[in-house]
């Protein structure tokens, strides 16, 4: 069972006064759950926050394991990154790529600790126009090479022909209405905060909204099965299981790179392998994907549509 911490106990974990513990909460997203009136704090969940808010972390020495036949993706899950991995490993005999689903965060954290080759994320900066950049430069101190994956849809997944009427975020606080959530650290569920944010619903009053998933499709069939009636997902889910979607926005999810290890001969394969016709052939199947910039390298510039061919 999961470990749950009062005020007192997280104002001593965290070494601040408990007033302050309370400003956290809202103004900076501290993980909590307000039941009959009062505050508790799963323990994990404090744990993951205050690593995901860490800064300056030791630098590791170059893991040699990173420079042969092996490609190691990590970060954010997404169902046409699964197709392109699949794509490569069958037309690249000689090498081998494996990812690993750590959310957006999670991802930047395994660049920083050189135990991948690429993060793959989609973090929405505080513009709401921008993704990654600050986020890259805050966990890695430096910014990576970052290439466009692809651009696609976010939203709300809900059951089929939508029973409970949910149509924007603030329906998801109505009475009768239980979520499944991503967790802390995914883009997914970075988006789904801000919009909460920005309607004013704070986490707590949504029922289910510290159940949480690892990926996009377990997320969908949480509601495909009954046990939820929405989720924050991408539309592609909604495709695959025929489920109903209400869009948020379309947002761009790219992989970055360190510019050490970008011209290792794994790395330019898979970035080739976004080009193949296959890959686009395999994305021209699913709904909410744009391929127009992808494979193109992204650069912070005044508007978020600066690439290089």
């Amino acid at each position: 069972m999961t470990q749950m911490m009062t005020t007192r106990e997280v104002s001593a974990f965290l070494k601040i006064n408990e007033k302050m513990v309370y400003s956290l909460i809202t103004e900076k997203g501290l993980p909590a759950s307000k039941i009959t009136g009062k505050w508790l704090f799963p323990k994990h969940l404090v744990e993951q926050w205050v690593e995901i808010n860490t800064l300056n972390f030791p630098k590791p020495e170059k893991d040699p394991t990173l420079f042969g036949d092996l490609l190691v993706i990590a970060g954010s899950n997404d169902l046409l990154l699964d197709k392109a991995i699949y794509l490569f490993n069958r037309i690249q005999s000689d090498h081998m790529a494996v990812f690993a689903n750590l959310g957006s965060m999670g991802g930047l954290r395994a660049l920083r600790r050189n135990r991948c080759h690429i993060a793959a994320s989609h973090l929405l900066q505080e513009d709401e126009n921008e993704y990654n950049f600050e986020y890259a430069y805050k966990e890695l101190e430096k910014l990576p090479a970052i290439v466009n994956f692809s651009k696609r849809e976010q939203g709300i997944l809900v059951q089929k022909g939508n029973p409970k009427n949910i149509e924007s975020v603030s329906d998801l606080a109505n009475s009768g209405v239980r979520i499944v959530n991503r967790a802390i650290g995914a883009g997914t569920r970075l988006l789904l905060d801000n919009e909460l944010k920005k309607a004013g619903i704070p986490g707590s009053r949504i029922k289910g909204y510290g159940y949480e998933v690892q990926s996009h499709l377990n997320l969908g069939l949480e509601i495909l099965s009954g046990r939820a009636d929405a989720g924050p997902g991408i539309r592609a889910v909604a495709g695959l299981l025929d489920i109903d979607f209400i869009p948020l926005r379309w947002e761009r999810y790219d992989l970055m790179i360190f510019k050490e290890v970008f011209f290792e001969e794994s790395v330019q394969r898979f970035l080739g392998t976004i080009h193949d016709e296959g890959f686009r052939a395999l994305a021209s199947e699913m709904s909410g994907y744009d391929l127009s910039v992808s494979g193109k390298m992204i650069f912070k510039q005044e508007t978020s549509d600066s690439v290089m061919n």
